[in-house]
């Protein structure tokens, strides 16, 4: 299992960063070592002062595919799901400032929060699914797939470009505004068009 992320895929977010704009989809990786398991805290790692949450719209792939033309991306995934990148923004920072990459701050391990999955038949539209993220019972990210700088089947096709799509590979398709700092005996819930799709407790 594959788990893709795709970075500065809303506006807002962009904006909040003060980052600039992409011209593509923005792409890094997270190893299977990096996924929280289910009903398991996430514990704050020593390394970092300042781990943001991010809610993330998740693909979960359902064949092989490779060179997908974006007009038949749909026929690659049928659930979609609700997750947390988390991000060491502290270090994010000093990495940026040097050009270097993002693996230490991004992918360490419990950094994939992923939730359920419900399937998208029961959708209406994939590119206007409301989502959103409570902390201790608040909203602090709410937004909705229609404000994607890259559409989910704009995303698969990119990266059917590059990497090779197996059964099971988890897409996570960029954060909203409103990321910030979590602190221990926080506790995070996500939803997805109102239904509840994972819970964190902070440790």
């Amino acid at each position: 299992m594959k788990i893709i992320c795709i970075g500065h895929n809303y506006v807002q977010h962009i904006k909040e960063l003060n980052a600039a704009f992409p011209e593509e989809p923005v792409v890094f990786f997270k190893p299977d070592t990096a996924v929280l398991p289910s009903k398991t805290p996430f514990y704050l790692p020593e390394f970092s002062n300042e781990i943001h949450y991010e809610v993330e719209v998740l693909v979960k792939i359902s064949k092989h595919g490779k060179h997908i033309d974006s007009q038949f991306a749909h026929r690659y995934y049928e659930e979609i799901g609700l997750g947390i990148d988390f991000t060491a923004r502290d270090l994010q920072r000093k990495f940026a400032e040097k050009g270097l990459p993002w693996e230490k701050c991004k992918a360490f391990d419990g950094s994939a929060v992923i939730g359920d999955f419900l399937p998208k038949s029961q959708f209406e539209s994939i590119n206007d699914l409301s989502f959103r993220l409570e902390k201790n019972g608040a909203i602090v990210q709410q937004s909705s797939t229609s404000d994607m700088l890259f559409k989910i089947d704009e995303i698969i096709a990119h990266l059917s470009t590059y990497f090779t799509l197996k059964q099971g590979d988890i897409i996570f398709t960029g954060t909203p505004s409103g990321v910030g700092k979590i602190e221990v005996n926080d506790r995070l819930e996500g939803f997805l068009e109102n239904k509840p799709m994972f819970s964190v407790n902070i440790k």
